[in-house]
This record gives structure tokens, C-alpha cells and sequence, in this order.
């Protein structure tokens, strides 16, 4: 039985009801795909990101474990060159061995007395190490420039040209000597009276130049064990090399240069030693480089003549208690920054200070300061001046000032 056209229509609505139905089930099907396809997008790039860390931490761990299964090496000193492929090493631990030159170092570092690293297995040169110094003397190099300038120091015009001369113009400009034909001055001794600032000349000169400055107290070198204090000498030299262009100041060298005697104890004979070491480092068969050697001491009657002679110490620049020019110059650059009444004459002050070391003059400007800061004042008199150089003076100055111009302390 046919349908009727009523029936017909009715199908035919049904079919597109469906229709639009399969094609709205469709769309959200394409969007959930979508959503999930962009998800396992997502997914995937941590994966990957997460799989590159993984791998760079497994680079990391095997690298470790490989270090870990390298045996340490041993430190050895070159003794020889036997030729351009075969070098003779002496380990850590006693014999000596023939190694080959390593291809992947530079063979200019590799010497006799170079310090090397050793394969534990092979006794091959794995890498070239810095010479062992001690603890000591790579503490000597001073790091901060000291605040001390040439304007600082009053009394020593002459002292700071020859300073100037012998140690900061070949620093500064090693063409001059070149152009002369010279070589400049390798050192410099300065001696004098205790406290006239040679001590002081040095930091200037560390504050003034741009070299590397090393400072030992010639005590330093003085060691209980027999060869230390020569090593010490020894390194710090070579620590000067290292650093060039540098200075080294070494200051009391009375401490370990006195004049070498017939009869001596065994500690005697350790400093001499030490000395024979320094003499040896001044002027030896090795060239120092572009290193300056400032010395200082107070008693120049007792140093050995084989230090002073030209080739170690160029240079010897006596040091004097200040003229009263001098005294005047010092008295301004301790009083400059101080509280000065009216009636505090410098000029008087220098002449009544005849026979005082800068340092003497330092303790009588802080002396008066403490006078003025007792009675609760905010300035310092002449009086202050006057009662701190009573104080700070020695009796046989006083005395001999009091015959020289009447005036009495208290």
C-alpha cells in the first residue's frame, strides 16, 4: 500500500530532523577531536621538554661518574728536556720517568721546575699547574691601594723626585731608558732615623703607580725549619714575576741582612742563609723582569756591603729628621683638617719642635687634640701645642732647646 502524499511529508521532515541532528553531532565530535588533538600538543611539548631535561641530566651524571672513575693525579716537577718529544719528571711520591710532551699543551710552559699534573696509570703530563707558593706570601700582595699620596708626605721633596725616578718612571715609561740606552734602577734602599716616613714613601708610592705591590716585614722571613725562610724569599719573587709589572717592599731588611760575622749560632746562620737567598733573587743569573725592590731601615751601619752594592740597590736615599722648612710643611698637612684657634703660630711651632721626626710631630698634633677635647673645648690653642710637645718631647731635647731660645716647659 502506497503512502499517502501526508505520510510522505511527514518522512521526509523526519529525515531531515535526523540529518540536522547527525550534522550537529558531527561538529561536536570535530570539536572534542580538536581539543583533544591540541591537548596531546600540549602533552607532547612537555614531554619533549621534559625529555631534554632528563637527557641533560643523564649527560650530566655520566660525566660525573666518568670524573669519579678517574683516578687522582699526581703532582711532578720537569727535571729535564731530553728532546722535542720527551721530557724527564720527577712525581710526588719519589722516582723520576721519561713522559712523552703532551700534543695539547702549550710546549713553551712545560720547563725545568714546571709543577705538572701526572696520570696516576699512565705518568702522562694531563695539565701544567701554577707554582706552589705559601699561604703567606700570597698574602703579602696588597690588594687596596693605601690613601697615602706624594701631597701627603711634607719635608722630603728630594727623596720623592729620586723615589719618583728609580721606581715609578720605569713603570710608567720604560721607552725614555730605551732611548737612552740605560737600564732604569732595579732598587731602591731607604734608610734613616725611626719615623721620618720611609714606611710613608713606600705607600705613596703603591697609591701613585699601577703596579702590583707587595709588602713583607724582612721578620716574615725569619722561619724555625732550616731552607723555609729561602724558600719564602724564593716565592715571593717569583709571585713578583707572576704579577709584573710590581714592586716589592721590604721593610726593617735589617731583620735578615745584617752583616754576615765569623761567629755565629745556628740561627745565625739560617738568617744568613736567607740572606745568601735574597742576595741571589736581587741580582742572580735570572733576570727579575719589569720588578722593583724598595727596602727600608733604620739602621743602615749593620746591613751586610753585599747588599749595598750597586746592581742590588741602586739607589740609596738617606732619609733625614726634617729641616724646620720640613717641620713647617708636616705640622700643615697634620693640622689641615683640625680646629685652630687664632693664636696657633705654625712657624713658632716648627722651630720648637728641633729635632722631632714627622712621626714625633704626628703625636704632637694628636696630643694637642686630646688636651683641647679634655677641657671641652672645640678648638686647639697654642697652649695645647705647647703642653702636648712638653709631653712628647724627650728630656735631652727639651733641655737642649731651653739653652737654644730661654723658654721653658713645665
Amino acid at each position: 500500500m502506497r503512502d499517502s502524499p501526508a505520510q510522505l511529508f511527514k518522512r521526509i521532515e523526519n529525515l531531515k530532523k535526523e540529518i540536522r541532528m547527525l550534522r550537529e553531532e558531527n561538529k561536536r565530535i570535530k570539536r572534542n577531536l580538536m581539543w583533544k588533538i591540541r591537548k596531546l600538543e600540549k602533552d607532547k611539548l612537555l614531554i619533549e621538554n621534559e625529555k631534554m631535561r632528563l637527557d641533560r641530566e643523564v649527560r650530566s651524571l655520566r660525566s660525573e661518574i666518568e670524573r669519579l672513575r678517574t683516578p687522582p693525579l699526581v703532582i711532578g716537577t720537569v727535571t729535564e728536556i731530553l728532546d722535542d718529544e720527551r721530557v724527564a719528571v720527577k712525581s710526588s711520591t719519589g722516582p723520576y720517568f721519561v713522559v712523552n710532551r703532551p700534543k695539547n699543551l702549550d710546549g713553551k710552559k712545560i720547563e725545568p721546575g714546571t709543577r705538572v699534573a701526572l696520570n696516576q696509570q699512565t705518568f702522562n703530563i694531563v695539565d701544567v699547574l701554577p707554582s706552589e707558593k705559601d699561604p703567606a706570601v700570597v698574602g703579602m700582595e696588597v690588594e687596596k691601594r693605601p690613601e697615602v699620596g706624594y701631597d701627603q708626605i711634607g719635608g722630603l721633596k728630594k727623596q720623592i723626585r729620586e723615589v719618583r725616578e728609580t721606581v715609578e718612571l720605569p713603570l710608567k715609561k720604560p721607552e725614555l731608558f730605551e732611548k737612552v740606552g740605560i737600564e732604569p734602577p732595579k732598587g731602591v734602599l731607604l734608610y734613616g732615623p725611626p719615623g721620618t716616613g720611609k714606611t710613608l714613601l713606600a705607600k705613596a708610592v703603591a697609591h701613585e703607580t699601577n703596579a702590583t705591590f707587595i709588602k713583607v716585614v724582612a721578620s716574615e722571613f725569619v722561619r724555625k725549619y732550616i731552607g723555609e725562610g729561602a724558600r719564602l724569599v724564593r716565592e715571593v719573587f717569583e709571585l713578583a714575576k707572576e704579577k709584573s709589572p710590581s714592586i716589592i717592599f721590604i721593610d726593617e731588611i735589617d731583620a735578615v741582612a745584617a752583616r754576615r760575622l765569623r761567629s755565629s749560632t745556628s740561627g745565625d746562620r739560617e738568617v744568613q742563609r736567607t740572606l745568601m737567598q735574597l742576595l741571589a733573587e736581587l741580582d742572580g743569573f735570572e733576570s727579575r723582569g719589569n720588578v722593583g725592590i724598595i727596602a727600608a731601615t733604620n739602621r743602615p751601619d749593620i746591613l751586610d756591603p753585599a747588599l749595598l752594592r750597586p746592581g742590588r740597590f741602586d739607589r740609596l736615599i738617606e732619609v733625614p729628621l726634617p729641616d724646620e722648612e720640613g717641620r713647617k710643611e708636616i705640622l700643615k698637612i697634620h693640622t689641615k683638617d683640625m680646629s685652630l684657634a687664632d693664636d696657633v703660630d705654625i712657624s713658632s711651632l716648627a722651630k720648637m719642635t728641633e729635632g722631632s721626626s714627622g712621626a714625633d710631630i704626628k703625636a704632637i698634633c694628636t696630643e694637642a687634640g686630646m688636651f683641647a677635647i679634655r677641657d671641652g673645648r672645640e678648638e686647639v690653642t697654642m697652649s695645647d701645642f705647647i703642653k702636648a710637645i712638653d709631653k712628647i718631647l724627650t728630656v735631652e731635647r727639651k733641655e737642649d732647646f731651653r739653652k737654644e731660645t730661654g723658654v721653658m716647659f713645665g
